[in-house]
């Protein structure tokens, strides 16, 4: 079903209504359930799907997946997801300052199936950004082993010696002159912690906005990191039907 054309759809939260956001480029390939399996989550991101097994969220800029070591890292998404669907379970995560689609599990089960997916690199997932500079050539890859850089925790480094296999697929969509920036499509082959950002910061065009890895200018461009998971495809748990997600970046 085609939901590209889908409404705004308005979910009562305990607060206010909030408008979830269906429109962006939503697709699934298997007949949608009905709007009543949407019920009222916590405000601070939108709930793009819900049925018996999963969850596909968008999650905001600045919103932790899973929580973090303090009481000021506390809230994140799962938390706010469970308040209102407590058998939700994280599959895999998206960094802080990155934005877009996430798929949770409902149940230990279908947690199980999903991450099967995931770990044996079924699940097609694709990013956009922006970067500094202009990317020649147009497409290519990045194949650069990554290793955390231990003494400066949370970097992440290229290590020739120990760093693990890690790719990255990139794409050229449109360069901007007069900011000499690009708007780049990122598909990653491994999942590695800070891969994009850090396969972009080695090929001499990291992402803007990103406080980590991105050179001083770069940095200034934006106010937040300039990249979104915009993609996620993977076959329904419980049917084996193939889902296609599509969620458009806010920059």
């Amino acid at each position: 079903m085609d939901l590209t054309q889908a409404n705004v759809l308005s979910l009562k939260t305990r607060d206010n209504t909030r408008r979830v956001n269906i429109h962006a480029h939503i697709h699934a390939l298997q007949t949608m359930p009905s709007t009543h399996h949407l019920r009222p989550v916590a405000p601070g991101f939108d709930l793009l799907h819900a049925d018996a097994a999963l969850l596909v969220v968008n999650k905001p800029s600045g919103l932790l997946s899973v929580p973090g070591r303090g009481a000021d890292k506390l809230d994140c998404l799962i938390t706010r997801v469970q308040a209102d669907y407590p058998d939700a379970l994280i599959v895999h995560r998206l960094d802080c300052d990155t934005s877009g689609l996430l798929v949770l599990a409902r149940g230990k089960e279908m947690h199980r199936c999903l991450s099967i997916q995931f770990q044996d690199r079924q699940v097609d997932k694709r990013y956009v950004a922006v970067v500094e500079g202009e990317l020649a050539p147009a497409s290519g890859e990045v194949n650069l082993p990554l290793n955390v850089d231990w003494p400066n925790r949370p970097l992440h480094i290229v290590d020739f010696k120990t760093g693990k296999p890690s790719l990255t697929l990139y794409r050229v969509l449109s360069y901007d002159a007069v900011e000499h920036c690009s708007r780049v499509e990122l598909t990653p082959e491994t999942g590695r912690t800070h891969q994009l950002r850090v396969h972009m910061q080695a090929l001499g065009h990291p992402i803007l906005g990103d406080t980590l890895y991105a050179t001083p200018s770069a940095r200034a461009k934006a106010d937040r990191l300039l990249l979104h998971a915009e993609y996620l495809a993977f076959a329904h748990p419980e049917n084996g039907e193939p889902f296609n997600f599509t969620c458009a970046a806010g920059f």
